[in-house]
This record gives C-alpha cells, structure tokens and sequence, in this order.
C-alpha cells in the first residue's frame, strides 16, 4: 500500500448529480432528476464508514461517484488529496490501484470464461505488473479462505460465499488503501453472511484499509461500521457514530429504518401474547355450559 498522507480518505464538497429524463413535451424541457443533493462529508484514514439508505436513496449513485465510475454534476469530490471530479479515465489510472470495489453480486461481477487465478490477477496485469502474480494469487486466496487449487477452477464452480470471497481477494491484489463495498452480502444466503462479514472485518483490520461500505441493511452495518451516513432522497439526512445513531437517532427517516429493522425478542414475546390470549378465549369457550 501506498504510504499515507494527511487529511482525510474521501471527501465530498457539495456534491450533486443530476440525470435527465426523456421528453415527455414538444414545448417542454425533459425533466431533470436529481439523485445526489447536495452531499458534503469525509471518509478518515483507516475509518469503517457506512451508508445506508432504502432503495432509490441514491446510495449506489454516491458510491459510483466516489469510485469514479461517473461524475458529479456540481461539487467536489477527492480521494486521498487528489480531485477526481474533472478527471477522465485515464487521468484516474492511480485510483484503480488506491480504490478498490467488491460488488454485490459475485456471480454476475466474476468472469464465468476466466479460471480464478486469471481474476484475481486480472487488477495487476491491467497495471502492467506481471512477475509473482501466481504467488500472490495463492496468497490472497489463502488469505480469503479458500485452498491454493481454487485458483485453476471457474467461477460456477462455487458457491455464492466463496465468490464473493473471490472477489475480496481481487480486490485486495494490488494492495489498495480503500475499500468500497456495494452490499457485499444482500446476494448470500443468511448462513454465510457472518463468515464474509467477518473476513470483510478481518482484512480491513489486517491491511489497514479504509473501508465504505454501502447497504440498506441496518444490522449489518451496525456490524461492520465505526460510522454511519443516512441518505433519504439524494440527501445525507444524518451522520453519526454507529452506535449513537442505533441508541439515540436524529432525524424522523432514521428513526423509521430503525423501527422496521425485525426485532426477533419483541416478535417472540408478541406471538406468545397473542398465543397467551388465543388459549384464554379457547378455554372460555370450551367453559360455557
């Protein structure tokens, strides 16, 4: 990894990112749509920072922005220092090697014609670097809890787990100083979520990286994250420490996402209530002469 510098890790200043719809009027002008409002806030070194946000916050459009993968309309954005909101691709060659993302579904993000050493590999030999690229691939591999002859197999020879932690380790290859996770485990089946969370935990903590990860689920988040953004319609609404925003929330909309995240404790103690007062009118029935 790079060595760091001072400031934070992302910044945005004032950022906002408009798309155009198609015109519905001859003597009108397309309507504009404005996914990104206005967003301002940093990302520290070395920080676990979360967004989250129910679909069509413009979540995944702020994480597209902070990856470079698009622009914003107006503001600012940096990443360690360097602006990268008037950048063309091959200005933003750097960022592929600071900057790297694990998308949410493994499947789709993998290359089903590539052998997983090729993909794995794939970060470094776009970045010219070919020597010991089969020692690293082991490594990382190894690394994410996979074996060493994992690397001379196919993507859908796996599991959903194990692609994902595919994935992790290409994304580790060229030895980045962040990570941006886009609902890494929203395509899992509930039994391995802890197990790639936990790695997601591990290899941040190991590395020293900063990670961004980006979710509608609060309780992983909560998991994950030092702190939390809360977007709502294009907008940051509130940004806290993770567990004061779960103890004491701000904002109305934050207040709602915590109230409909499943409360197994509370469900239970319902249900036996209600099963309670079900047996009580059962007997009452069954008493009368």
């Amino acid at each position: 990894m790079a060595e760091h510098q001072d400031g934070p890790a992302i910044e945005l200043r004032g950022v906002c990112r408009d798309f155009r719809r198609r015109r519905t009027s001859l003597t009108q002008p397309a309507p504009v749509v404005r996914a990104v409002q206005d967003v301002t806030l940093s990302v520290g070194r070395g920080e676990r920072f979360g967004v989250v946000g129910e679909s069509g916050s413009g979540k995944s459009t702020l994480l597209r922005l902070i990856c470079g993968l698009d622009q914003p309309t107006s503001g600012e954005i940096l990443v360690e220092g360097r602006p990268i909101h008037d950048r063309s691709a091959r200005q933003l060659g750097w960022l592929r090697q600071r900057l790297q993302l694990v998308f949410q579904d493994p499947m789709s993000s993998l290359d089903p014609r590539m052998r997983v050493r090729d993909i794995v590999a794939e970060p470094l030999v776009a970045q010219g670097r070919r020597a010991g690229n089969r020692e690293r691939v082991v490594e990382l591999l190894e690394r994410v809890g996979l074996s060493a002859d994992a690397a001379d197999r196919y993507p859908h020879q796996f599991s959903g787990g194990q692609r994902q932690r595919i994935s992790i380790a290409r994304a580790l290859a060229p030895g980045p100083d962040i990570l941006v996770a886009d609902e890494p485990v929203s395509a899992l089946d509930v039994s391995v979520r802890a197990q790639v969370l936990n790695l997601v935990d591990e290899v941040v903590e190991a590395f020293g990286l900063t990670l961004v990860f980006v979710s509608h689920d609060l309780s992983v988040v909560r998991h994950v994250c030092d702190r939390v953004a809360v977007m709502q319609r294009g907008q940051v609404v509130e940004v806290a420490p993770t567990e004061r925003l779960f103890t004491d929330p701000q904002h109305p909309y934050t207040r709602s996402l915590l109230a409909a995240v499943p409360d197994l404790h509370s469900a239970l103690a319902g249900r036996t209530a209600a099963d309670l007062a079900a047996g009580v009118a059962g007997r009452a029935v069954e008493e009368q002469p």
